[in-house]
């Protein structure tokens, strides 16, 4: 029998190590995984509910490499690749992560802007107002209120799993299609299969996650801990996508509509789901856009100050870490200021940095595993042939995935 003050014990380092596996799986329920969702629900229904388990998955064993790679060599993903894979290589990585995480953050403000003009508040006066408000949250607090806001903040998601049970799915049909896989072999569906896979497994929380546990300052004895708190957040991003699916999947998929974002969505379910299913989803598109808008560009800041070698955390003050605090503020400001700009071709620019997302997705699965196996850099935390196969197999899903798309794209 378990003792309680053991149990006390155990609760109090893994709430010492929470944060960076809640907030790097959480944030990818952005804006952008929000409508990739939802359009999977709206024109697939329950069908490919199981690629959000795969995708999951995948998150789960991705995560947890890259928190033990942070806090085992105490390093960011990008200074790893600098230094393993030389300079030129490590740079034409970051300029791919910079433009795609600029793109990204665009759509994070999209989301703001669209989510409080359902409310009647103009995209000028919230836009604004977003940016100040994320700025001001990072750039002005310690770490550790920074991270207990963000944590909060993460609490909107709840709405989703709200507004999925009032939309009254088919939980039979719901299970079904998680657990058994069956694919339309159309270039429609093997698009959506690959945007839900790469808007889960995205490369900027990617780098988020490992450079975050640097920041945080965890040690190899925090592991197990950090363990669950990575699997916690992924589960819970594939709960609430889970629960956005079958909310769009219960009517907007069962009535024939057609959707092309998250907003269509929330405003599209009011007659089908009801005024409150339709008022929560609104809710939760802008919590999910405000924590992603504050993440990205902190994710953006810590990639360029690990590949140019300069120490930088979001406690240290702005004299010593002006590179840090710059890149934040400069991704922040180009974010906002390209949704307020008119006619500014906001669907290319989110759709082109998707695609980016996808394709710079691979050379980075393929670097951590080659960074994970690294014995001289890792020592006893590296990984073996069994958990190689693992991530290997993971990573040739994706290929496949994107190299089908690219396939059909051509062709059609």
């Amino acid at each position: 029998m378990t003792r309680p003050g053991a149990i006390r014990t155990r609760a109090a380092a893994l709430l010492a190590v929470v944060g960076p596996g809640l907030l790097a799986g959480l944030s990818d329920d952005d804006p952008a995984g929000i409508t990739t969702y939802s359009v999977l629900g709206a024109d697939h229904g329950y069908q490919l509910l199981w690629v959000l388990l795969l995708s999951t998955v995948a998150l789960v064993v991705f995560h947890t490499l890259a928190a033990r790679m942070g806090v085992v060599t105490g390093q960011g993903l990008i200074g790893l690749v600098r230094q393993r894979y030389g300079v030129g290589i490590g740079g034409a990585v970051l300029a791919a992560l910079v433009i795609a995480n600029i793109g990204t953050t665009c759509a994070e403000f999209a989301g703001i802007a669209a989510g409080f003009e359902l409310f009647g508040i103009s995209r000028y006066i919230s836009v604004p107002a977003a940016g100040v408000i994320v700025a001001l949250l990072v750039l002005r607090g310690s770490f550790h209120r920074v991270e207990r806001l963000l944590l909060l903040l993460s609490t909107v998601f709840l709405a989703y799993i709200a507004s999925g049970f009032l939309a009254k799915p088919d939980w039979g049909a719901a299970l079904h299609g998680t657990l058994v896989p069956t694919m339309p072999m159309t270039g429609q569906a093997i698009g959506i299969v690959t945007a839900t896979l790469g808007t889960t497994l995205a490369p900027w929380g990617l780098s988020f996650m490992q450079s975050y546990a640097v920041d945080k300052k965890l040690r190899t004895e925090d592991l197990p801990a950090e363990r669950i708190d990575v699997v916690t957040g992924a589960v819970l991003t594939g709960v609430i996508g889970f629960f956005v699916v079958v909310a769009c999947a219960a009517t907007l998929h069962r009535d024939g509509h057609s959707i092309t974002d998250a907003a269509d969505a929330a405003v599209a379910l009011q007659p089908l789901a009801g005024e409150a299913a339709s008022t929560l989803f609104a809710v939760g598109l802008i919590g999910a856009a405000f924590l992603a808008a504050s993440i990205l560009p902190l994710s953006t800041a810590y990639s360029v100050c690990e590949y140019a070698g300069l120490e930088a955390a979001i406690d240290d003050p702005y004299r010593d870490a002006r590179t840090f605090y710059l890149t934040y503020g400069i991704v922040t400001f180009v974010g906002a200021v390209v949704v307020l700009t008119p006619n500014v071709p906001l669907i290319a620019i989110l759709v082109g940095t998707q695609v980016l997302n996808a394709v710079l997705l691979i050379p980075l699965l393929v670097a951590m595993i080659g960074l994970g196996r690294d014995r001289a850099l890792m020592g006893r935390f590296a990984m073996g042939r069994a958990a190689t196969i693992g991530y290997a197999i993971t990573t040739t899903v994706v290929v496949l995935c994107v190299v089908a798309l690219g396939i059909t794209s051509l062709l059609g």
